[in-house]
């Protein structure tokens, strides 16, 4: 049998799930209504510490996935923040895409694994 463990569960999901020295990011949003720039520091935020807590970092990212609720208007905006978050030359594979977000409030979501 695999072991798996899950951090922060609730009956719809865990925040943090570790297998195989893997660890796997719930989406990560951000403080509601605030600018794309804000919520997108609280989520690098959120993250930097779920990844210490399975014992890992940002810089054994493997994969980033990116939401914005529109992407003409925020994209550059997202961009500066996760360029001054991610360490030279620790880049993940990442994909950024447009989707409606859980609510009107939420402009960002990411979503990450990294390497433990």
């Amino acid at each position: 049998m695999p072991q798996i463990t899950r951090k922060h569960t609730s009956p719809r999901m865990s925040q943090l799930v570790i297998h195989n020295d893997i660890a796997y990011l719930a989406g990560q949003v951000g403080i509601p209504g605030a600018s794309v720039t804000d919520q997108t520091n609280d989520i690098l935020g959120k993250i930097d510490a779920l990844l210490a807590e399975a014992g890992t970092d940002k810089t054994n990212l493997l994969t980033a996935q990116i939401w914005l609720s529109d992407i003409d208007t925020q994209f550059a905006e997202m961009n500066a923040a996760w360029d001054a978050w991610v360490p030279e030359g620790h880049a993940p594979a990442r994909w950024t895409g447009e989707a409606k977000l859980a609510t009107p409030d939420f402009h960002v979501e990411i979503i990450v694994t990294a390497a433990i």
